[in-house]
This record gives C-alpha cells, structure tokens and sequence, in this order.
C-alpha cells in the first residue's frame, strides 16, 4: 500500500452486498444501499476518522462490468507485472464496456488492499472465479468476506473451498446483522493478510477499541444526566380551592411530557454518538420501547422485582407517602412525594392499573395554597428507565449501518412472568450504587449528587462495554419485542 492510511477497496458482483459491507465497516449510513444492480458506477471514498484524525479508508466501487473479457487479458499480458493493472487500465479507460472493470481496478492499481464480498446465498458461477482470479494476478493483499444476507449456509463450502485458492483469508459476515464485535473481528482479520500491514492495522484495532470506551462513558453520562433531571423533576404552581383535581391532572401530564421528550433527547444524544445520522427511531409498535414508560406492561416487564424493589425501599428509606394520594394508594405507583405519615418498605413495591402522581398540596402563610409535584419517590422509575437505557443502547450498537429494514426485530419477550430487564439480574453491589444516587438526587446536595453520579457513569460504562462484548447476562441483539 502507497498510502501511509491503511486502504481497502470493497469489490464484488453489483448486488452482492458490497455497499452494505462497507457501511458496516466504516459506520456510515450515508452510504448508498440499493436493490438495484449497479447502483454505484464510479469509486467513492470512505474516510474512518476518531477524534478528526484518520485511521482508515474504504473504497465503494462499481461491480465487474466483463471479468471473463478483463481476466483474458490479464492473462496474456507480458510486460512488467507490477505495471499489469495500469497497463489494462490505460488500453480499456475509453472503452465503454470496461469503465467499471477500469473504474474498480484504479485503487488496487495505487495499492490499496482487496476486499471482495460476495452474496453467500447463492451457488458458485463461472463469472465468480474470473473475478477471484483476476484480483489473485493483482497482487494486492485481499480477504474474501462471505456476505450471507439470507443467512443461507448451504453453499457455503463451495465458496470457502473456492476461496482458499485466491484469497488470503475468508471471513462469514453478515453485514446487515454485524454486531460490533463482528466489526471487530474482521478488522482484526484483516491483520493477516499482509505481514506489513499487521503494525498499522493493529493501531487502527486499538484506535476503535478506544474510541468504543470513549463512546460507551459519554453514554453512560449522557444517560445520568437524564436521569437526574426525570429523578429531580419538581414543580409548583398556584392552586385556589375547588381547583386541585384539575391542577393535579396538568402537573401529571406535564410530568409525562417532560419524562417523554428528556428520554427522547437522551436517546438521539446516544444516536448521534454511534453515527447513526439516518436509521429510524420509530420503533415497532411491539417493541418495549415502544410502550409508554408509564403503561402497565412497561412496570410489569422492565425494573426491579417487587421483592428487590421493597429491599430497595427499606435501604434507601423510599416509601410512599399519603396526602391527596391517600384514596387511590391501592391503585397507585406512588411516583412522587407526598405530605404524611410514612408507609413501611413494602408500600415502593405498589403497583395497580394505572399511574397517578402522588402531588402533595402545601398550605402557604404568603399567597395563598400552592400545589408541589417532585421529586419522585419511587425507586422503581429508576430501573425502569436504565432498563431502557440499556436496551436503546443495545439496539444501537447492534444495528449495523449497512441495515436498512428499520421496522425489523428479531428479539421476542420472556412471557414466563419473569423481569425482562437487565437491572434485575444486577448484584446487589451494582443495585446499591443505584439507590445511592437515587437518594442523593432526593436529598439535593450537591457534592453528594456528583459523587454518586460518577458512580453510577463508571457502573453503566462497564454494562455497556460488556453489551458491546456480548458478554452480559442475557444480553440481547435489540429491543425486547411483547408477543401478543
């Protein structure tokens, strides 16, 4: 390679998925991913860059346009090899039935590596061994990446067997299904094909690996940060007699909507963050995400168990209160503070058809009655919302850039009564760090907010890592899906 950035041209058959691959591999959605043979007629490059700095580059180029006519001159060729490719681009650039072979064989002309993707769902041709041989008589240093895009295995020894002959390491990838340690694994790959490569991709390995746990602590800050604003929500407004029912209705659903839109910032913040500049956030409609984080189905799958949710309470002192909550408390989440005596541990657990802000209505000496929502009292809103934290998470750092069917999961619910979520299943060490932080936001001081906050970001970036690892218990490819 002449370049001192390590360069790989993505070659195949048009519509074998080689726009896909190199959306995957670059984390670019930009990228132009179409059905239609023959989408991409000139070579586009793809910079990788972290922190404005460059590490990589790949190449989108055409489809062969005439591999058996291109290999046959190759093969009679007699000048000096290392001047073969420029030597067929200089004899066929003007002839229009070879501007795609021309047009792909420019940038392994100047030394960029090869890698050639081609769609594992179908048998071997002819035409697919004129197009290896051409890219063996190159020279260039090249990995065979089997795209299986229909996760079809049936002729895939056919193709390894085939490969062995051309290629200086073959790899399975599902470029619209790779997960980041996929993404990974196939850079680290790429290692072995050339012994000089080897020093420069492995700076570019450890530059992604980096720049992942960059990436993974600026999520969990970004999640802290959301979920100290939701935790810490207070409001009051003035409230005459004869009015409480309806101010009470309106702090409510201002609540929701502030929950609704701060979730929403948070996630697009994460979005941004995994280069996801156009995949869809609209998630199916039985998705968990998709629920409304104040429905039954959401408590009843996400969060603690309610025995963990009442140990929580008895640690952390959170209890529900009464007030003018007293006469739906059998039916209420008991989200928020409120005047009176204290019910024991067990009333956090509480949890009925419908959630209603517990609102306490203060009596002023200055201006007369004043209704107060906030902070939230239970406990439980906090897993529910790292639960869905993690799972967004999940979701996006699964969901490769080559992928374009947005309205597609693959990831069913557990039915069997059992917590969806991953804080249930969380040590009692890591559930502490929680409740502190939960505490602290309750309490309001300052140095003890900031404390905990670190606390929880390390927690959380740890999670994240062992998601992007798929290392964690019961981890997941995307959102949870209710079966009906």
């Amino acid at each position: 390679m002449k370049s001192t950035i390590p360069e790989f041209a993505i070659i195949g058959h048009p519509n074998e998925g080689k726009s896909s691959v190199l959306s995957t591999l670059a984390e670019d959605d930009t990228v132009r991913v179409s059905p239609t043979p023959g989408e991409t007629a000139v070579c586009q490059a793809f910079p990788v860059r972290i922190d404005g700095r460059e590490i990589i580059r790949f190449i989108d180029t055409p489809g062969f346009q005439n591999p058996r006519q291109t290999l046959a001159w190759l093969q009679a060729y007699q000048g000096p090899e290392e001047e073969m490719l420029a030597g067929f681009i200089a004899a066929h650039e003007k002839d229009p039935a070879f501007h795609d072979d021309c047009e792909l064989l420019r940038p392994v002309a100047s030394g960029a590596g090869v890698i050639f993707v081609v769609d594992g769902s179908r048998p071997l041709r002819q035409v697919d061994r004129a197009e290896m041989e051409i890219l063996r008589l190159s020279g260039a240093p090249r990995m065979a990446v089997i795209n299986c895009k229909e996760e079809e295995s049936g002729y895939l020894g056919k193709w390894q067997s085939e490969f062995r002959k051309h290629f200086n390491s073959t790899r399975v990838f599902n470029s619209c299904r790779a997960t980041y340690r996929q993404r990974i694994e196939l850079l680290e790959s790429l290692k072995s094909i050339d012994q000089e490569l080897e020093p420069v991709l492995r700076q570019v390995v450890e530059a992604f690996q980096e720049d992942w746990e960059v990436r993974s602590q600026r999520t969990a800050a970004i999640l802290v940060d959301s979920l100290f604003d939701i935790l810490g929500y207070r409001r009051t407004v003035p409230c005459t007699p004869g009015e409480e029912e309806r101010r009470r209705q309106e702090l409510h659903a201002d609540f929701h909507n502030f929950v609704v839109d701060r979730e929403r910032q948070a996630q697009e913040a994460i979005r941004a963050l995994f280069k996801h500049n156009i995949f869809n956030l609209e998630l199916p409609p039985q998705s968990i995400l998709a629920e409304d984080l104040f429905s039954r189905r959401t408590w009843e799958f996400l969060g603690l168990s309610d025995r963990q949710v009442i140990l929580a309470g008895a640690l952390g002192g959170a209890a529900l209160g009464v007030g003018i909550d007293a006469a739906t408390i059998g039916t209420s989440f008991g989200l928020f503070s409120a005047v009176g005596g204290l019910i024991g541990a067990g009333a956090t657990a509480l949890k009925g058809k419908e959630l209603l802000s517990g609102v306490r209505l203060l009596g002023m000496k200055m201006g007369g009655d004043q209704l107060q929502v906030g902070p939230v009292n239970n406990i439980q809103l906090l897993y529910i919302l790292l639960d869905r934290g993690l799972l967004f998470y999940t979701h996006v750092i699964n969901w490769a850039h080559g992928r374009r069917d947005y309205g597609q999961m693959a990831c069913l619910l557990d039915q069997s009564g059992q917590k969806g979520g991953l804080t249930s299943r969380w040590s009692r060490g890591e559930r502490a760090v929680c409740d502190r932080f939960f505490r602290a936001v309750r309490n309001g001081h300052e140095g003890e907010v900031e404390e905990a906050s670190v606390a929880l970001q390390d927690l959380l970036r740890d999670q994240f890592l062992e998601i992007a690892e798929d290392r964690s218990e019961g981890g997941s490819s995307g959102p949870l899906l209710l079966t009906q």
